[in-house]
């Protein structure tokens, strides 16, 4: 798995659309789903982003819940509830929903920022 590092902060359009950064992307290039999975954060105001194979890993991870559990249930309505797949288009942009860019305060700009196996984005002036 590579890695999401360092903080870049891209235009967003009118659309809600926005460049993904090349290393974050090329971070994503093996999977069969091409784009992100963004959904917010029950932490702080900003978007989570991960990998398809990140939330597929979460997923294997919760097979030792009891399916009825309510740990089960809080993390299948906290993130697999809300992820959404972002798939990018040939220019490596992705449409940001508005719920998600509420959510974040993002309006103009955004702050895509590396953590590792995952990485957020943020208002910039938030983060």
């Amino acid at each position: 798995m590579a890695l999401f590092l360092s903080t870049f902060v891209n235009k967003v359009d009118r659309k809600g659309r926005v460049s993904v950064p090349a290393g974050f992307r090329a971070a994503l290039s093996g999977q069969a789903f091409q784009g992100v999975v963004a959904y917010r954060s029950f932490v702080h105001p900003c978007v989570e982003g991960c990998g398809m194979d990140f939330l597929e890993r979460l997923s294997a991870s919760t097979d030792s819940l009891d399916p009825f559990s309510p740990e089960q249930d809080d993390l299948s309505a906290l993130i697999f509830a809300d992820a959404r797949q972002l798939a990018w288009d040939p220019e490596g942009r992705v449409v940001l929903p508005e719920d998600v860019m509420a959510h974040a305060g993002i309006t103009e700009s955004c702050a895509f920022v590396g953590k590792g196996k995952t990485f957020q984005i943020w208002q910039p002036d938030a983060y």
